[in-house]
């Protein structure tokens, strides 16, 4: 397996919502190509998590 073979993108859900930027400086640090987001509004999914404002930092 070459490293091209794959992209590494955590869920930023199973993060520490207390400090997001330690978290994603992780992310970072380990190889990450993306980061998966998953927006939820409580409309059209059951759940509501992260939102436009904190998808901006």
């Amino acid at each position: 397996m070459t490293s091209n073979s794959f992209k590494l993108a955590p869920s930023i859900l199973s993060a520490d919502f207390g400090d997001l930027r330690a978290a994603l400086g992780y992310c970072k640090d380990g190889g990450a190509h993306w980061v998966h987001i998953d927006v939820m509004d409580h409309q059209f999914v059951p759940n509501l998590t992260i939102g436009p404002p904190v998808v901006r930092l």
